[in-house]
Order: structure tokens, then sequence, then C-alpha cells
């Protein structure tokens, strides 16, 4: 699995931890602001976990296995997207985690990744800040 170039998005939202678990986990309201993703996983660690749709006219299936899910704590799962060009190898999956906790009245979430390398990380954490404003939207 890839572990170089780190990235970790932080984001405050006005909602409670359980509406942003759900927000993040469940398909429904994944689906809603995660570019009309369909997610299909059962959360279990050991279990698939497959993101799929259609963006700009052209099919994607995203795939990885979940590693960690602590319910309304932490979830993480390697990660291989269909567009990365990479072969489907255990050392071409990436690490993604996130993480939430309250601080009074708000949600503070944080997302890590890892990245092959440092451009991909930059457009990695532009594509989380552009995915939580739109989670923000139905929170």
């Amino acid at each position: 699995m890839q572990t170089q170039f780190k990235t970790q998005y932080k984001a405050l939202l006005d909602a409670s931890i359980e509406r942003v678990w759900q927000a993040l986990t469940d398909a429904t309201l994944l689906k809603q602001y995660f570019f009309g993703t369909q997610l299909i996983t059962s959360w279990q660690v050991g279990s698939e976990i497959i993101f799929q749709g259609e963006w700009q006219g052209q099919a994607y299936k995203d795939k990885g296995i979940v590693l960690e899910y602590e319910p309304h704590k932490k979830a993480a799962y390697s990660y291989l997207s269909s567009w990365s060009g990479k072969e489907d190898k255990p050392e071409n999956y990436l690490w993604v985690c996130y993480e939430i906790k309250s601080t009074g009245h708000q949600t503070e979430l944080t997302i890590s990744q890892t990245n092959y390398d440092e451009e991909a990380a930059k457009h990695s954490a532009n594509s989380w800040a552009s995915l939580i404003e739109e989670m923000k939207k139905i929170l």
C-alpha cells in the first residue's frame, strides 16, 4: 500500500457526530454530495468497499478493503481509483481514513489520505475540501 505523500483535511461541521458519521458511511447520503457516487460496502473490517458511478460521461469503479471501523469515531480503507492507471496490486492501493470527534456544538472531521506523489496529494486536498462543502449543504 502506498504510504507516501500523506494529506490531511480538517473541517468543523455544524452537525452532531451521528449525523456526520451517517453522511460519511450511508450510501444514500454519500451519493447526494459525492458526485452521485454509489457506495457499496458492509463496513465490516476485511470486507470490500466500492465507489462507482459516472463522471463526465465516463464510468468508474474504485475499490478497496475496509481496514478499520469504529462507529462514530473512525473508519479507514484501502483505495484504488480506476482512473489512476495503476495495476490492481496491493502496493498500488492508497489509504483513506475518516476520524470524527465532538468539539462542543460542532463535529470535527479529519480526513487523512496517502497519495502516489505530491501533485496527487494537492489534488486530493482540494477534492476533499470541495466534497466537504457539498456535505455541509445536506447536513
